[in-house]
This record gives C-alpha cells, structure tokens and sequence, in this order.
C-alpha cells in the first residue's frame, strides 16, 4: 500500500515537469517568434515610410513642374493667338499688295498702249508734215496774196490751216501756262510785271500766230477773236457775241491792238471758251484753237486752289467737247507743254473727229 503511494507521487511530480517544460518551451518559442515578427514589421515600415516620402517629394516636384508647364502653356496660347493675328493681318495685306500690283499692271498695260497709240500718231503727223511741206513749196496759199505776213526769211509753218469757212471765230489761250513751255519758268513769270509777262517768247509766238490767221483771212469773210483763261472775253472790247468784217482794216487793228495788250494770267478753262460758240449768231463753220495743253479748270474756278492730275484735267477736256456742236471743223494750234503729254493725243483725236487740222509751230516760228 506504502508503495502504491510512492509510485503514484513519482508520476505526479514528472508529469508537472514534463508539462511546465513543455509550457516554457512554448512561451519562450511564441516570446522569440513574436519579438522578431515586431523587428519584422518595425522594419518594413520604416521602408514603407521612407517610400512613401519619396512618393511624396516626386508628387511635390510633379506639381512644380505642373504649374511651370501650365504657365508655359499658358504663354504658348498667348503666342499663338498674337501670331494668328500676325497672320490674318499679313495675309490682308499681301491681298491688297496683290491688288495694287493689278492695278498698277493695268495701269502700266494701258500707258505703254497710249505710248505705242501715240508714236503711231506721231508717225502718221510726221508723213501728214511732209506733205504738206511739199504741197506747199509747189503753190502758196490763196490768202497770202490778199494781206502780207512774212516771218523771217518768208517761211510759211503754218500753212496747213485752210481758212474755208464764211465765219470764223478765233479762239486764243491766254493762261499763265502760254508764257513759257516749262511749268517752273510758267511759275517764274507769274510773279513778273505785266510788262515782262507780254515780252515772253512763247506768248509772242502765239501773238504772231493770231496776226498771221488774221491775214489769211478772206476779204467775203467774217471772222471774231475771242481770249479765254478761267473766263472767255472778246479781243475787242464791246464786240462780243458780233461778226466782223475781215475786210475792214480798222476792225482787225482793233483785234490786234486788244490781243497784244493782253496779258497771260490765270488757269484755263476750254468750257468756257467752247461756251462762246453758243453765244455767236448764226453759229461759226470753223473754229480755230490755239492753246498749250488740257484744262485745268471747269466753268467755275475752283474755291480752294489744289492739284489737278491729268485724269482729272482729261475728263475736263471731256466735258469742254460736249459744247462743240457738230459738223463745225476744229483747227488746232498746240504749243505743248513739257510733260503734257496727253495733250498732244487729245487735240489731235478733236481736230480729226471734227474734220479740222491738227498743227505743231516751229519753234523759231515766225
């Protein structure tokens, strides 16, 4: 019985120590386990942290570079638009660029048309000069051996004018542009004294032209003289809207004397003195024209003084024709000006549609 009890308390005591070991051992292997699952986890957030900073600093530098690419976007629209605008407004100007350039390309087209119109016509006054020269060494004019008028050295440049008409009306440009050939010696001479002003050469020719038309004329003829520059006036005073006798010696030393004393001035204006062809009863069927150029002026002096070009003194011309009535031949007597060129080519066009004759003096005329 005693040994029974050893026996069981043996086991009992071995049992307890199994079983305590046994429980260290398991603390002792969960306190390892779970002391090197913290090392663990310590560890692997310290690398998540430093990740995430990482993250964050790239996230940082992504919004600066954000914001600098927006700003420079920003200034690209900016640069696009000023520069669409650039191009809109140079495409518009190359467009009006390409429309001068028609223009002047037409306008170029046109004047070397009128150059080339013009030499055919000059070829053709050339020939027309030649043969009349010729005509007129062989007979001279029937007026000739009815009133004396020799220039020197008895030339005759003026013969081509052939005074048939019964009643002939002299019309005499008496503008400040008939003292001279060039516009800048024309500016000069405005501001000279009357006196100096009827001494220019170029008047004086013109003088010596009106003397030598009024010899040619016919004694059965009937003849008037008028002036005109921006206003159309009778050479003798007091005979406006009359016919004259061209046989009357003391008339035509009436027209002479009011033509020498005339003193160039002013503009011209061939309404005004085409105007008198109205005022003449019965009306004249011829009219003889000597002048220098287009007109410059209308009906009415203008209020203001301004440059007129040649577009504008050619519709003038325009308008001064409108007064011609027809089937009344025009004769014309240019004494051109330097670079009015136009007139040339106009004066003729009016002497040939009207049947007239179309003539250019010598220079050393008479």
């Amino acid at each position: 019985m005693a040994r029974r009890k050893r026996n069981a308390q043996v086991f009992s005591m071995s049992f307890l120590d199994v079983i305590c070991c046994g429980f260290g051992a398991v603390v002792l292997f969960y306190t390892i386990i779970s002391a090197q699952s913290g090392v663990e986890r310590i560890r692997k957030v310290d690398d998540l942290t430093g990740e995430v900073n990482k993250l964050e600093e790239l996230v940082l530098q992504g919004t600066k570079n954000l914001v600098v690419l927006r700003n420079t976007l920003e200034k690209t629209e900016s640069e696009t638009v000023s520069a669409s605008r650039r191009a809109t407004r140079i495409v518009e100007e190359l467009a009006q660029r390409r429309d001068q350039a028609s223009i002047y390309d037409q306008d170029s087209l046109a004047r070397r048309a009128s150059v080339e119109k013009l030499k055919a016509d000059i070829r053709q006054l050339e020939e027309g000069a030649q043969r009349l020269q010729g005509a007129a060494l062989d007979e001279a004019p029937q007026g000739e051996r009815i009133k004396a008028f020799r220039g020197k050295g008895d030339r005759r440049y003026i013969t081509g004018i052939n005074l048939r008409g019964k009643r002939i009306l002299v019309l005499v440009d008496m503008s400040a542009s008939m003292m001279s050939d060039d516009i800048v010696e024309v500016i000069k001479l405005r501001n000279e004294p009357a006196a100096a002003r009827r001494r220019a050469r170029k008047w004086n020719r013109a003088l010596d032209t009106v003397e030598w038309l009024v010899a040619q004329l016919p004694d059965s003829g009937r003849f008037q003289v008028y002036g005109f520059n921006t206003r159309a006036w009778p050479a003798a005073a007091e005979t406006g809207g009359q016919w004259l006798a061209a046989s009357d010696a003391k008339t035509i030393a009436a027209v002479l004397k009011g033509v020498r004393e005339s003193v160039p001035e002013d503009g011209t204006s061939l309404i005004n003195a085409f105007g008198v062809i109205g005022s003449m009863t019965p009306a004249p069927d011829q009219i003889i024209l000597i002048t220098d150029g287009l007109p410059t002026q209308g009906v009415a002096s203008p209020a203001v003084d301004k440059y007129i070009g040649v577009r504008g003194r050619e519709r003038l011309f325009e308008e001064a024709l409108k007064r011609v009535p027809n089937r009344i031949p025009v004769d014309v007597v240019l004494f051109p000006m330097k670079g009015d060129n136009p007139a040339a080519h106009r004066f003729w066009q009016l002497a040939l549609s009207t049947g007239g004759s179309y003539l250019v003096p010598s220079r050393d005329w008479p």
